[in-house]
């Protein structure tokens, strides 16, 4: 089996391979957003898995959330009432948005895993107290899973599990850059499975892999032909679980060279500074990635920073990957695409919810886009 493989296996089977771990003797905590601190989790012992939910019914989750919640929080919901996360020793809930601070609720109420912890952020990353708040948040956070697995978390633990995710984090920007400059030498849909895995596999063989993984591509193993007549795509939003539309947009002459997804490159984007107090090193970089709608910093930064990665890596043209009921990206959009048009760069926008739009809509949607560019 290549590097490619074990990537695309744990995308598909997540909870397969989270199973697979807790039955190593590993315990497994589950999380939902990249503001869940992975570091803190993996110096405890325990393994990070992010939850992506169902794309099938979600009959038990529709009678805690509403028809107005989006799929991803009815979706896990659904896996952990019907068993599929079984293998759990409990969840992470970093508090973005409203149905999130909700669910986390819900969970905690209605399911029967061992820990349970909100991790709440500071919204406003300009506020003077803002570092402060969130520091003494990780500390608590710490002690709490402490006191749970029984094991003191030391700083050389911390110090090491920042040397790992530092390094995977690095792995995987040199992925997308590697793609940027030759979009050709792997499909956006592996792409975006092996982000996915990365948030999936073991974490201290992870850096290892992808290391492998970018040796396997650059030998050219992977490569999907010319694509220098297809139009530079950037792919915006919170997350997108459909490696389909990567197929589509390829099909039809585009090409995603980057993106601004929590199941992107912002989960990858910033490195933790190895020197000093570990916690606090971890609270800044939270500070110092790039924000999603959800913590506000000024009106413009996330336009600004769209601006900069579509000048940076050659992009024609946005699109935004709105998941149906996502409050913060649905009030962020208006200005983002007022900014960017105002720049000269096209936006279009598509909303899914737990699968993608019919096939014929969905096409007609991006070709059209993509012609106009």
């Amino acid at each position: 089996m290549n590097e490619l493989d074990h990537f695309l296996e744990a995308a598909d089977q997540p909870e397969r391979y989270g199973a697979g771990i807790k039955a190593g003797g590993t315990p497994v905590l589950g999380y939902l957003c990249s503001y869940a601190p992975e570091e803190i989790i993996h110096a405890a012992g325990v393994h990070p898995l992010r939850l992506f939910g169902t794309l099938e019914s979600t009959l038990h989750a529709d009678s805690h959330l509403q028809a107005y919640c989006c799929s991803l929080a009815r979706g896990v919901l659904e896996t952990a009432l019907d068993g599929t996360l079984e293998f759990l020793d409990g969840a992470v809930f970093p508090h973005t948005c409203d149905t999130i601070q909700r669910l986390s609720d819900i969970w905690r109420l209605n399911t029967p895993f061992d820990f349970f912890a909100d991790v709440v952020h500071p919204v406003r990353l300009d506020a003077g107290f803002a570092r402060e708040y969130l520091e003494d948040t990780l500390q608590r956070f710490k002690r709490e899973l402490e006191a749970w697995s029984g094991s003191k978390i030391d700083d050389a633990a911390l110090a090491r599990s920042i040397e790992t995710f530092n390094t995977a984090r690095k792995r995987l920007d040199d992925l997308y850059r590697m793609r940027s400059r030759d979009p050709g030498c792997i499909s956006g849909s592996r792409v975006s499975s092996i982000v996915k895995a990365s948030m999936i596999l073991n974490r201290d063989e992870l850096p290892g892999r992808l290391s492998r993984l970018l040796e396997e591509i650059e030998s050219g193993r992977y490569r999907t032909g010319a694509t220098d007549d297809r139009k530079r795509l950037l792919v915006a939003g919170s997350l997108c679980d459909h490696p389909d539309f990567y197929s589509m947009v390829e099909n039809l002459g585009g090409v995603v060279v980057w993106d601004d997804l929590c199941t992107g490159s912002r989960a990858f984007d910033g490195f933790i500074d190895p020197s000093g107090d570990p916690v606090k090193a971890i609270a800044r970089r939270y500070f110092e990635r790039r924000p999603c709608p959800s913590k506000h910093l000024s009106n413009t930064a996330r336009a600004e920073a769209l601006a900069s990665m579509a000048e940076e890596h050659g992009v024609q043209g946005i699109i935004f990957f709105l998941l149906k009921f996502c409050d913060p990206h649905a009030f962020d959009y208006p200005y983002l695409k007022e900014y960017l048009e105002a720049k000269n760069i096209p936006v279009t926008l598509i909303e899914v919810e737990d699968s993608l739009p019919p096939e014929g809509q969905l096409t007609t949607r991006l070709e059209t886009f993509i012609y106009t560019l």
